[in-house]
C-alpha cells in the first residue's frame, strides 16, 4: 500500500531487519517477528520499505552507473525513518489502517480504541534495543554508539572492554541496566562486519526526514487527508521526483538545498517532536 513494489522485491524473515539491493529490479527487505512486541515487525517492515522504495525509485538513466545508490547513509536513513515515523506513526495513518488491524487481531485489540493504540505505538520510554526505541530517545542510542565507536578507533577503548563501557554509558544515558551482551553491545550487526561510521546516519536521517516533511507540507497541503484515506501516491511521487531519482548525483547538503532551499538543520525535527509529543503528553515547550 505504501508503494514498495513486490514485483521487483520480496520480504523474508531474519534475525536483524535489513534491506539489500542488486539493482532497481531486485530490492529485498527482511524483518523479524516477536509474539510479544507488535512494533518490532510492523515498524521494522515500514522502515525497510522506506529504504527499498528509495532504491526502486532511482532513475533508469543512472542504472548501472556509479551514481546509482543513496546520496549518503544519512539520506538513505531519512527515507526509512520518514516512512516509519512521520507516516507510519502518525494519527492519520492509523485512522485509516486501525480498523484493518483490529479485524486481523481482534482478540489482542479488544477494547483498544484508535486513540489508545496511537498513544501506545508512540509511547516514549527508555529501552534496551535501538531499533525498538521511540522517536525521542532513539538519538541517545545513536550518541552512545558514536562515542564508543570513536573511542575504539582512537585506541582509547579496547574491543575487549567494550561491553563494560557500553553498560556503564547506557546506564548513564538511559537509566537501564543491560542484562546481557545480546541486548547490549552485540545487538547490532554493523560492527560485526566492520561497518563503522554508519550510526550517525540514523540521527542525520531523522533530521533530514523532518526537513523534507516540512517542505512537502507546503507543496501537498492536503497530505494528512491523503494519508488518512490510505493514499500515498502523491507523497511517494514527490520523493521520487525530488530525492530518489537523483541517486548519488548530489551531495547530501546539495540535495537538501536543492529540495528545501536550506542546508541541514535540526529545527524542523525539534519542532516536530515538540509538537507531537507535547500533544501526546500534555507538555508545553520550554521557553529559551
Amino acid at each position: 500500500r505504501l508503494g514498495y513494489d513486490l514485483e521487483r522485491g520480496r520480504q523474508d524473515l531474519s534475525t536483524h531487519p535489513f534491506s539489500t539491493a542488486f539493482g532497481p529490479g531486485d530490492v529485498r527487505i527482511t524483518t523479524r517477528v516477536s509474539r510479544d512486541f507488535f512494533n518490532e515487525c510492523l515498524f521494522g517492515s515500514i522502515h525497510e520499505s522506506g529504504h527499498a522504495m528509495y532504491n526502486q525509485g532511482m532513475g533508469q538513466n543512472i542504472d548501472r552507473t556509479p551514481l546509482w545508490g543513496g546520496a549518503s547513509p544519512g539520506v538513505h536513513e531519512s527515507q526509512s525513518r520518514f516512512w516509519e515515523n512521520l507516516v507510519g506513526r502518525s494519527l492519520p495513518f492509523w485512522r485509516h489502517f486501525y480498523p484493518s488491524l483490529v479485524a486481523t487481531f481482534p482478540e489482542p485489540l479488544r477494547g483498544v480504541d484508535e486513540e489508545a493504540f496511537y498513544r501506545a505505538v508512540n509511547r516514549s520510554y527508555p529501552s534496551l534495543i535501538r531499533v525498538e526505541a521511540d522517536e525521542v530517545t532513539y538519538n541517545m542510542h545513536v550518541l552512545l554508539r558514536f562515542e564508543l565507536e570513536n573511542e575504539m578507533l582512537e585506541g582509547t577503548l579496547k574491543v575487549k572492554d567494550l561491553p563494560e563501557a557500553w553498560n556503564a554509558r547506557f546506564k548513564s544515558y538511559l537509566g537501564l541496566n543491560v542484562p546481557n551482551d545480546r541486548e547490549g553491545a552485540l545487538q547490532d550487526i554493523h560492527w560485526s562486519y566492520v561497518s563503522f561510521g554508519i550510526f550517525p546516519g540514523y540521527t542525520i536521517g531523522n533530521l533530514i526526514s523532518a526537513q523534507l516533511m516540512e517542505k512537502i507540507r507546503t507543496e501537498i497541503p492536503d497530505l494528512e487527508a491523503q494519508i488518512g484515506k490510505g493514499q500515498f501516491a502523491a507523497l511517494l511521487g514527490w520523493l521520487r521526483k525530488n530525492v530518489h531519482r537523483h541517486g548519488r548525483k548530489f551531495t547530501p547538503n546539495e540535495l537538501l538545498e536543492r529540495v528545501t532551499g536550506k542546508p541541514l538543520t535540526a529545527a524542523p525535527w525539534i519542532a516536530y517532536v515538540q509538537q507531537k509529543f507535547g500533544a501526546l503528553y500534555g507538555l508545553q515547550a520550554a521557553r529559551h
